[in-house]
């Protein structure tokens, strides 16, 4: 029984392109109560992996957050199959507003301590007593109230690129980090301001919603699906977008423009741009926005000694990262301060 991938991206990608097939790109979450993440995980891959699907799952006690990629042709029976686990019955689908077949390379299916990870040692609060979840038009109603404190609850590197009009952008590493810096920044208007939240998807707000209400907040409200659903309704109701720029997504794309607006700056010049991109040094791979013109003077490259070793024979950068790690906080390494231009 096969419980793990056995072909490697670049094999994947292969067949992907012979079979010449529409993909779908979905994401989609549900807290839940889970017995037992491992079972459910088995189950979980042994079941999609039937149906070409690839992506990113994570599964946890608290439930279940995924990102992937499906044919078209298979995703009825995909929703069919999500249909048939009780507390996965009609979830919103969040689908891509720009579609790319090579989102995603390989199914990855993993058990986690939590689906958000959130810093918190607290189990006293349920991630399932969440806020009001609000639709497009509502939410649009809500942000232009006086009473309103609309926040953003993403990374600094997502809403540098793209955010909404008004709204507050912590400048934070971590959905850690903003759950204190916003509850500290508000602890006087627990009752008398409406806090509305919003994300890409809805999984951070949804759990932030449950963590403030548990602080006592007492008007809490979230962008029901982030601005991934945000996005998709202003198109079909003709409503008003108050959205500015791209939304970061957490796949190669990394990025999907919702609006002409580019409202974030190339990283080494300081021109306007907004594409990001992973430094080409593998013993360095910083995220950081880079304007084409820099991409072709740098060699794709963060600074000037990664460019240099870039450029060494493959063998020899081998060596040189022998023994070292790639940092986990890539997104943190963004501040680097060789990015004359990073906000």
């Amino acid at each position: 029984m096969q419980l793990y991938n056995t072909l490697s991206a670049k094999e994947r990608e292969a067949l992907i392109e012979e079979a010449g097939k529409e993909r779908l790109t979905i994401s989609f979450y549900q807290y839940a109560h889970i017995k037992n993440p491992q079972l459910f995980r088995n189950h979980l891959f042994i079941a999609w992996n039937e149906l070409d699907v690839l992506g990113r799952i994570y599964v946890a006690f608290e439930g279940i957050n995924a990102q992937l990629s499906v044919p078209a042709e298979n995703f009825e029976a995909f929703k069919k199959h999500l249909d048939s686990i009780s507390f996965l019955e009609n979830v919103r689908l969040n689908i891509a507003i720009e579609q790319d077949n090579k989102s995603f390379l390989k199914l990855k299916v993993k058990v986690r301590d939590k689906i958000v990870a959130d810093g918190l040692d607290d189990n006293t609060f349920d991630v399932t007593k969440k806020g009001i979840h609000v639709d497009a038009e509502k939410f649009n109603e809500l942000i232009e109230d006086p009473d309103t404190v609309l926040v953003d609850m993403r990374n600094h590197y997502e809403s540098e690129i793209g955010h909404f009009k008004n709204a507050i952008t912590p400048d934070v590493d971590t959905f850690r980090d903003s759950l204190d810096i916003i509850e500290h920044d508000l602890r006087d208007h627990k009752e008398d301001k409406k806090l509305v939240m919003y994300c890409t998807g809805g999984i951070r707000c949804e759990k932030a919603s449950a963590y403030y209400k548990h602080k006592g907040f007492k008007q809490v409200y979230q962008l029901e699906g982030g601005i991934i659903e945000y996005t998709r309704q202003v198109k079909d109701k003709n409503l008003e977008n108050k959205f500015m720029g791209k939304n970061f997504v957490f796949d190669h794309r990394r990025g999907e423009r919702i609006t002409e607006d580019v409202i974030a700056n190339c990283h080494q010049c300081g021109k306007p741009c907004d594409n990001h991109v992973n430094c080409a040094n593998e013993a360095c791979h910083l995220l950081f926005i880079q304007c084409d013109d820099c991409a072709e003077a740098m060699d794709n490259c963060c600074s000037t000694d990664c460019k240099d070793i870039h450029a060494l024979p493959y063998e020899e950068q081998k060596a040189l990262r022998k023994g070292k790690t790639v940092s986990n906080l890539i997104f943190k390494k963004g501040r680097s301060e060789v990015l004359k231009y990073k906000k």
